[in-house]
């Protein structure tokens, strides 16, 4: 599912046909190919690799996060990075909103009661949080990019009320955002937050950012949402706080480690609702990627400025 399909490289042929298109389906002989290079697309690629694509002037990773691809060569390189949050923007807002529903309309445990045949009403409104409504809450953004600023759109469409953390809030407040936090004071933001959602992106600030002192700030019946990096969630944090009951529940599509182990203790959590890191993938995942990337290249044999550049510095 990572890997672009055999008619990625086929139109670009065809609609770029002055330029050489290599399409590998493995890192195999990578080496060989990048010498050559001016332009690549890639999840990731080594420092020793940048090394020897001397002839390299653009990376566009089909990722929103490019923290692999971060290191000092390519830091202090006039080599542009870009990568794809326009292009999951819009579909992990989706997911997002998916999962709000099912958070707030407890629909793992009626999915659990179907699976025994027992009709769960009561158990359902006895436990807690109860099942309850989307219109009024508080949404609490952690992060205002591409997936954040779609996150807000949606959720405003539902009577949600939208606050958001960002690390320069001096950008100002987006449109259906009623108040933005500076990250120093995301304490704040999670205190009045019923639904807290990670859409930030991992710089060495975010990782952990989410600890056991962060979710004491929560409210008992808040839930915790993550679509951006595992990292951000300190799980065994997560875990005694999902156990002990101090937070109403958390759904996570990332995680620290990839695929979740079989022993992880999070499957066995009955408040957690989990989602294999499916947030972005959809049957038009290629066909947008590919809409981006070529209209990137246009502007690129134009000598045009690009979309979705990432600042290297900052990570994002």
């Amino acid at each position: 599912m990572w890997k672009a399909p055999t008619w990625f490289s086929e139109r670009l042929h065809k609609e770029f046909p002055q330029l050489e298109v290599v399409h590998l389906s493995s890192y195999d002989d990578l080496e060989a190919d990048l010498r050559d290079a001016e332009i690549a697309i890639a999840w990731s690629i080594r420092p020793e690799q940048f090394k020897i694509a001397t002839k390299l002037r653009w990376i566009h990773s089909p990722a929103a996060a490019v923290h692999q691809l971060i290191f000092p060569e390519l830091l202090n390189s006039a080599v542009i990075l870009t990568n794809s949050s326009q292009v999951h923007g819009p579909v992990v807002a989706e997911h997002v909103i998916a999962l709000l529903f099912a958070l707030a309309k407890r629909l793992p445990d009626a999915f659990r009661f179907q699976e025994k045949h027992i009709w769960g009403q009561e158990p359902m409104w006895r436990g807690r949080p109860r099942p309850r409504e989307l219109a009024g809450a508080t949404v609490g953004l952690v992060g205002l990019g591409s997936i954040g600023q779609e996150v807000a759109k949606r959720t405003f469409a539902l009577g949600m009320r939208i606050i958001a953390a960002r690390e320069h809030p001096e950008k100002g407040s987006p449109e259906h955002v009623d108040q933005v936090f500076p990250s120093s004071q995301i304490d704040a933001l999670l205190s009045q937050s019923d639904y807290v959602i990670l859409a930030a992106p991992l710089t060495p600030a975010t990782r952990s950012l989410m600890n056991a002192s962060r979710f004491a700030r929560m409210k008992p019946d808040a839930c915790l949402i993550n679509v951006s990096r595992g990292v951000l969630v300190d799980e065994a944090a997560l875990a005694q706080a999902l156990r002990e009951k101090k937070i109403g529940g958390a759904a996570l599509d990332v995680f620290a480690q990839e695929p979740l182990p079989p022993d992880s203790p999070l499957w066995d959590l009955e408040n957690l609702l989990i989602t294999p890191h499916t947030a972005a993938l959809t049957e038009k995942l290629w066909e947008r990627h590919y809409k981006l990337f070529a209209e990137n290249l246009r502007r690129y044999v134009a000598h045009q400025p690009l979309l979705a550049v990432v600042d290297k510095q900052r990570g994002y």
